[in-house]
């Protein structure tokens, strides 16, 4: 960094650069993040320090507003569950790292990285398992490599991620039973297809042939049952009220979901679904509320990769111009979205 990305950072009170320099008051005794709400000193009254312990060694002391020695402790925390991810990790062991209490970690942590300590780590376990199943490890062993216990629990610990069992995952869908219809609605034809857990695929198409080929293409050796309009399945009661929330503008369907992606996926996608209805983000504005303001093509590539349309709103994001942007639907259905849903706000 030039010394004046240092001086820009501050001025804009850029979170982006939190945790990687401090800068210190000599006329106040005290050490800032970047971000720090407080109005910055005259330049002359300033130093800048790479760490915590830098400044403090000018006996200057931690700043009460932006609490700075947070950022230094939560990416110990960070660290740590990377390279203890197959572990167990209490709070307690994350206290003594950081040299926070255990109730400010879990809310402090949270707050940073989107997700809990605990959701960190199984995030990371399962990228690090569903890896495994690629490579062609067997399962017990990629239970293993991953840092799982057992197989008894795993469902409960990966937080349905896969969306399938892992050997089903592996092969691609293999001996998985999914169930799906394809309806009309106000912008087409959509299928929903679920399995056992939840909602796992609602596309937008024109035809039948092209929305099954889709569910082919993403679960190519699953085992397929079309669920007719006459039945009593729970699948028919959810698309349903699905069509109502599209076509008729009722309140958005209480419908269990199964999202299936890596815990940054999952993160990006969980962040849309708080977006209110009617409100609409730029790609970039949707970053910075997710504190990553500098990860606006991973959040974008996250959204484009968002298999439940409507209820995960991707098209609730647009393009910095106020474009419409991409929406892998189609563009006219992305408009008819937004323009329903401002008019019911």
């Amino acid at each position: 960094m030039s010394e004046q990305e240092y001086w820009q950072a501050i001025e804009n009170r850029d979170p982006s650069y939190d945790g990687k320099f401090y800068y210190g008051v000599i006329t106040t005794g005290v050490y800032c993040k970047p971000s720090c709400p407080s109005r910055p000193a005259l330049r002359d009254n300033m130093r800048l320090f790479d760490t915590p312990e830098e400044a403090e060694g000018q006996s200057l002391r931690p700043c009460k507003k932006c609490n700075p020695r947070d950022i230094n402790s939560l990416s110990k925390v960070a660290e740590y569950i990377e390279n203890h991810a197959d572990g167990k990790i209490t709070l307690d062991t994350l206290a003594d790292v950081s040299g926070l209490s255990p109730h400010h970690i879990q809310r402090k942590f949270k707050a940073a990285y989107g997700v809990s300590p605990k959701e960190y780590q199984n995030g990371l376990r399962l990228k690090k398992f569903k890896s495994a199943l690629k490579e062609g490890d067997d399962i017990s062993g990629a239970l293993y490599e991953a840092g799982y216990g057992s197989s008894s629990r795993i469902y409960e610990q990966i937080d349905g991620r896969i969306g399938m069992t892992p050997a089903a995952y592996r092969a691609g869908g293999k001996d998985e039973q999914i169930s799906y219809a394809i309806r009309e609605c106000s912008l087409g034809l959509i299928i929903m297809a679920a399995t056992d857990r939840g909602v796992c695929m609602i596309h937008f198409g024109d035809t039948r042939e092209e929305l099954e080929a889709q569910l082919k293409d993403e679960y190519p050796n699953a085992d397929f049952s079309e669920t007719p309009a006459s039945s009593d399945d729970a699948l028919n009661e959810w698309i349903e009220a699905f069509e109502r929330h599209v076509s008729h503008g009722a309140r958005r369907p209480d419908i269990p979901l199964h999202l299936n992606g890596t815990a940054f996926q999952i993160k990006v996608w969980r962040f849309l679904m708080s977006v209110k209805p009617g409100e609409v983000l730029s790609y970039k504005e949707q970053a910075e509320r997710m504190g990553i303001p500098k990860s606006v093509r991973a959040v974008a590539s996250a959204n484009a990769k968002n298999n439940i349309g409507v209820l995960v709103p991707c098209h609730r994001i647009l393009r910095g111009d106020g474009s419409l942007g991409g929406f892998r639907w189609g563009l006219d259905r992305k408009r008819a979205l937004i323009d329903q849903e401002r008019k019911l706000n």
